[in-house]
């Protein structure tokens, strides 16, 4: 008996050693940088949100946090990236309402959004707005916008942040409720798109208010409507595409922090209580504010219950609309 009970001794040791492993390792969590990674170049929406909150969340953990971009593939290049890192709090996503729209659009993902990721936190919705360049129309209103497309549809395009995107699911609903044909041309991100929209490339964007605002404000960008069923607040005097007549259209787009699967929990929760702290706070709070975006900073079962109806809602969308990416 005395052989068994020493094997039996030494086994159940060797399984405690095994489960308090990854608690030792979330409790001694951050012990070196943080990265948190961003699928879209630098400028967009995507990224001022990340160095916003990278910022606060630096000195709050006491390690650095550096935000790197992964462009590509309608923001699905950067989530595969996460999806496949080691899950031990050190490579984090930001991601979007892009990413519950891919997982209808793309016949084929390297990874499942809804079971690939663990939600931490939205950190805030900003409405997307229907722009035009200046310069290349007179148009004033959404009808008129209208008019002139189908008074000329070779010489109509519209940019996005690329296939399978908000701005890209927008795009084809304005299509099909207003009968106006529009080419697609996806890009990369906000920056690259930018360029081209005040080039005079394209006609219009409906990209987040964060990246156009500064070219509102300076005249070049006319903004005609916004996609959600409330103004914003950063642009009060700007109608809603239901106020022009559209029906039932209400499409922002959310940002938010997810962690590969498998993190552990500690650090998860750590991670959430710090990153809705900042979100909450007064001075994050005016940031947000500055560049047109709404905090939000809920709970990871919250943001998780956003994302399972979300990703439901676009794939009917999606269905009804026959829209594919390869």
């Amino acid at each position: 008996m005395a052989p068994f009970n020493r094997r039996s001794a030494l086994h159940v040791a060797a399984l405690a050693l095994a489960c308090a492993a990854p608690v030792a390792q979330a409790q001694a969590w951050p012990t070196k940088p943080v990265s948190l990674v961003v699928p879209f170049p630098a400028g967009g929406t995507t990224d001022v949100l990340a160095r916003a909150l990278a910022e606060r969340l630096s000195p709050a953990i006491g390690q650095p946090v550096i935000v790197e971009n992964k462009p590509g593939a309608g923001a699905t290049i950067g989530a595969d990236a996460v999806a496949k890192a080691k899950p031990d709090g050190y490579t984090l996503l930001i991601g979007a309402v892009h990413h519950t729209i891919a997982s209808s659009v793309y016949k084929k993902l390297p990874y499942d959004f809804q079971k690939s990721f663990e939600p931490i936190t939205v950190i805030a919705m900003v409405p997307n707005v229907l722009v035009v360049n200046a310069a290349r129309t007179p148009a004033k209103t959404v009808n008129e916008l209208v008019a002139a497309i189908k008074a000329r549809p070779d010489d109509a395009s519209y940019g996005s942040n690329g296939n399978g995107t908000a701005q890209h699911m927008i795009g084809t609903l304005f299509q099909q409720q207003t009968g106006a044909r529009l080419q697609h041309i996806p890009y990369k991100g906000s920056g690259p798109l930018a360029t081209d929209l005040l080039g005079g490339q394209i006609l219009m964007s409906f990209d987040t208010i964060t990246p156009v605002l500064p070219h509102i404000k300076a005249g070049k960008l006319r903004p005609l409507a916004v996609t959600t069923a409330r103004r914003s607040p950063a642009l009060p005097d700007v109608p809603t595409l239901q106020e022009a007549g559209l029906k039932d259209f209400d499409i922002g787009t959310w940002f938010g922090v997810l962690a590969p699967a498998g993190t552990p929990r500690p650090v998860l929760d750590r991670l959430s209580a710090e990153a809705t702290r900042i979100i909450r706070s007064p001075d994050f709070q005016k940031r947000m504010d500055d560049i047109g975006a709404q905090p939000v900073g809920n709970t990871p079962a919250e943001m998780a219950a956003q994302i399972k109806a979300e990703t439901a809602k676009f794939g009917a969308l999606v269905k009804a609309g026959n829209i594919t990416v390869e």
